[in-house]
């Protein structure tokens, strides 16, 4: 049946109108568009395309109707789908990314990156080169507190305006008659191919790269960690300012338009670009651990777990669901990385081979870095608490092992139990067993006794140094760890001194008989050549050992003069006169009371005795 008169002009009119803009017959519709022209002449040929649609739906058309129809509805479909795709690309500028990254969010909360420990074992070339700056003395010093906004961002969702409402309101009404019309997917596609190439350029302008998962794990990690850097903030923008922008956008355009159309579209512009994204993540997440990924892993999981709740907003609709997962499951297992890692830390300390001593008895690199560490674990403590949840596995006195120090931390009186702050004491703990393993490669007792003493004050003052560390650890461990160094610096005391003191004793001046208070001369004699050879050769010796904390070596030096003049002064004072009634008595008083207390001075100052003599003759 043929629709009545009027109806019938109508469907010519409007075929007419569809086919003067067919592309495929006529060079003028192939040079222009019609959404660049006249608004009537617009409105003239989506009312033509309503006319076509409405007459299809009718259920009288003739099959030659139908068959015209069907003809107009395909060529009227093309030219939509082109006049689509010339509105979408001419606004797909980039946004200006380098706005909307906020300087504040561009520094982590510290550039914390950490030597490197190849085969479970630590390098050094020199005292602190095997560091990076942020290892160095010092570095722990600065609280997280004042850079821990890097991450605990306040900012949320902030959607951009990415097209004028006037193209919006055109792609609208494009979009809804291709759909009606039975082009969903060719809609979605040119949608998607489009908008795919705007959100690559934003990509391309925050730096994010295109690297396949292999890609990552075969860079070094110096380059590695600027990327995870440069990766958090970029990321930061990916979520809450593009992706949602684009979602907007489909929103504006496909909402209601067909079942869950918006959230195709969505989906088919940015799921590419989002696995690209969080592909890095993953990377890092599943890479090699080591001790100097730990704090960049940290970063990075903060920034996700930070961005958790965007990402489920953002891709709330079941079509993204993937991605949602993806997320999820990168940040679970840069936890699981975390903890590995820090198990791997301790294990690296307990094992750590060096055998050769370090000049002096100063401070060990081991030490430093160590040390350093965990002042760097302190400042990530909000985190880790939440990720350290088991404590740390402990040898046991009465286990047998040798080569695992015994520690029972039942034993801390007052001390926190939470697991991580007893993995901080632990790793205190087993990296002393460590030092107290390579002191016993000195000689010198007296030198090894120095070196335990300087090591553990090291400790113990990087802990006082830093609030969050000392809190964890506690006022109880702590003094056990001061008793410790100074343990070691009576026994320094009794291996070096007793010796010498030994010379200024009474016993064996006095010869026996009738005459006993008397004193034999020879004896005497043997006895300053004795102190003056051994005092020498402690001197000469003590003034090339080191340690480096001003405070301790000046406490030390009191604490030998202390020991060491009341007893001389008293010596030479009771037996000087005996020498000096002799022939020459200088060969046998060497040292005035003011000479040993000078000399004194030059112990621990890490420099040979000559040079000092040189110095203080200068002076």
């Amino acid at each position: 049946m043929e629709p009545p008169g009027n109806d019938a002009v109508q469907l010519e009119s409007a075929e007419k109108i569809i086919l003067r803009w067919d592309s495929t017959v006529s060079e003028d519709a192939r040079e222009r568009m019609i959404f660049d022209g006249d608004r009537s002449e617009i409105e003239r040929y989506l009312h033509a395309v309503d006319e076509i649609q409405r007459s299809m739906d009718s259920a009288t058309l003739s099959d030659d109707r139908s068959r015209s129809d069907a003809g107009a509805i395909q060529i009227a479909m093309a030219r939509l789908e082109d006049e689509f795709r010339s509105i979408l690309i001419a606004h797909t500028a980039p946004i200006e990314t380098d706005t909307l990254v906020d300087s504040g969010h561009g520094a982590s909360r510290r550039n914390s990156s950490v030597g490197d420990l190849p085969d479970d074992s630590f390098t050094y070339a020199d005292d602190d080169s095997f560091t990076s700056s942020e290892l160095r003395e010092g570095a722990g010093e600065s609280s997280r507190s004042s850079t821990i906004s890097s991450y605990r961002s306040t900012n949320s969702i902030r959607e951009l305006d990415l097209m004028p409402p006037e193209a919006i309101e055109d792609l609208r009404s494009i979009a809804e008659r291709m759909i009606s019309a039975g082009y969903l997917r060719e809609c979605v596609q040119v949608y998607g191919s489009v908008r795919k190439s705007v959100v690559d350029a934003n990509f391309r302008g925050l730096g994010v790269e295109k690297l396949s998962i292999g890609d990552v794990q075969k860079l070094e990690w110096e380059a590695l960690e600027k990327k995870i850097r440069r990766w958090i903030r970029a990321a930061k923008v990916c979520v809450r300012v593009l992706f949602a922008s684009e979602k907007r956008l489909c929103e504006q355009i496909f909402e209601s338009l067909g079942e869950s159309t918006d959230d195709a579209c969505f989906t088919e512009t940015v799921k590419g670009p989002a696995i690209q994204l969080f592909n890095f993540a993953e990377a890092i997440s599943i890479s090699r651990r080591s001790p100097e990924k730990l704090f960049k892993i940290l970063d990075l999981h903060d920034a996700l777990s930070d961005l958790l709740p965007d990402v489920e907003l953002v891709f709330e609709a079941k079509s993204s669901e993937s991605i949602r997962v993806q997320a999820e499951e990168i940040t679970s297992r840069l936890a699981e990385a975390a903890r590995g890692i820090l198990s791997e830390f301790e294990n690296a300390v307990l094992r750590e081979p060096s055998r050769i001593p370090v000049p002096g008895g100063t401070i060990h690199p081991l030490t430093r870095y160590v040390m350093n560490y965990i002042s760097l674990i302190s400042d990530y403590k909000q985190t880790l608490i939440e990720l350290i949840v088991s404590k740390p596995v402990t040898g046991s006195r009465y286990s047998g092992d040798l080569t695992t120090p015994d520690m029972d931390f039942n034993e801390l009186e007052g001390q926190s139990q939470a697991p991580l702050a007893l993995h901080l004491i632990w790793i205190i703990v087993i990296l002393q067993f460590n030092l107290d393993g390579k002191s016993k490669y000195y000689k010198d007792a007296s030198l090894a006794h120095l070196f335990m003493m300087n090591n553990v004050h090291y400790i113990v003052q990087k802990i006082k140094g830093s609030p969050e560390l000392r809190e964890m650890i506690g006022d109880t461990y702590l003094k056990m760890l001061t008793g410790k160094y100074r343990q070691a610096a009576t026994g320094y005391q009794r291996a070096t001194w007793v010796r010498v003191l030994y010379c200024l004793r009474d016993e064996g001046l006095h010869p026996t008989g009738a005459f006993s208070s008397g004193v034999s001369k020879t004896a005497l004699r043997e006895r300053f050549k004795s102190f003056n050879a051994m005092f020498d050769e402690v001197h000469r010796t003590q003034a090339a050992w080191l340690i480096p904390d001003t405070q301790l070596r000046e406490e030390l030096r009191i604490s030998i003069s202390e020991l060491v003049i009341p007893a001389y002064r008293s010596f030479l004072g009771r037996f000087k006169g005996h020498i000096e009634s002799g022939k020459h008595p200088e060969n046998y008083i060497k040292y005035s009371v003011e000479d040993l207390e000078t000399s004194v001075l030059d112990f621990f100052e890490g420099y040979q005795v000559s040079q000092h003599s040189r110095r203080r003759s200068q002076s």
